[in-house]
């Protein structure tokens, strides 16, 4: 409820721009105020892109672990959020924002099997707790998927705030740590 009110307060805003600037041309072309009117409602598409993308996630080469599959995965993760984000922002309706959601938790385990198999395979020492970690995420995820369905627009809020903290957090934490382990190893 809260996105179609925020949707709508744009709309309303953007009609009395038009209307104002319209009247204000009506009576007479040469108002400063018109023209900043009209600025303004030329601007309102760029600021509303700048304030939307402050939600979005951008992959930063300082994430890299150096191993390339798995920084590509990282990548598509990134991407999958920033899908839920796009379902969440423009209102694409609880199908879509389902799917995203249930596409996001899909792909995040497939990355941990790929992740803990290379760690498993090199005999990573923090092996367990990692794969720990990995599991501790998933039920916090599936939990979201459960308050989900009770109130759809808090919980997906709360879940996308918690997974771009969580998976910054992790690569640079966690990840950056077998990140030197993999590479000596030789892992791609």
């Amino acid at each position: 409820m809260n996105k179609q009110l925020s949707m709508f307060g744009v709309a309303l805003l953007i009609l009395i721009v038009i209307t104002s600037a319209i009247l204000g041309l009506a009576a007479g072309p040469t108002s400063p105020l018109t023209w900043l009117l009209i600025a303004f409602l030329i601007a309102i598409p760029f600021l509303h892109k700048k304030m939307v993308t402050r939600h979005y996630l951008e992959w930063q080469d300082s994430y890299s672990v150096g191993i390339s599959s798995i920084d590509q995965q990282h990548k598509k993760l990134v991407n999958l959020i920033n899908q839920l984000q796009t379902a969440v922002d423009y209102s694409t309706g609880e199908e879509f924002e389902r799917e995203a959601l249930n596409e996001l938790v899909a792909y995040t385990k497939t990355h941990f099997a790929h992740e803990e198999g290379l760690l498993e395979q090199n005999s990573y020492p923090e092996f367990e707790a990692h794969k720990a970690e990995h599991k501790k995420m998933i039920q916090k995820v599936e939990s979201v998927i459960t308050e989900y369905k009770q109130d759809p627009d808090r919980s997906m809020t709360n879940a996308l705030d918690f997974l771009k903290d969580w998976l910054i957090n992790h690569i640079n934490g966690t990840d950056k740590k077998y990140s030197d382990f993999l590479q000596d190893k030789g892992a791609q």
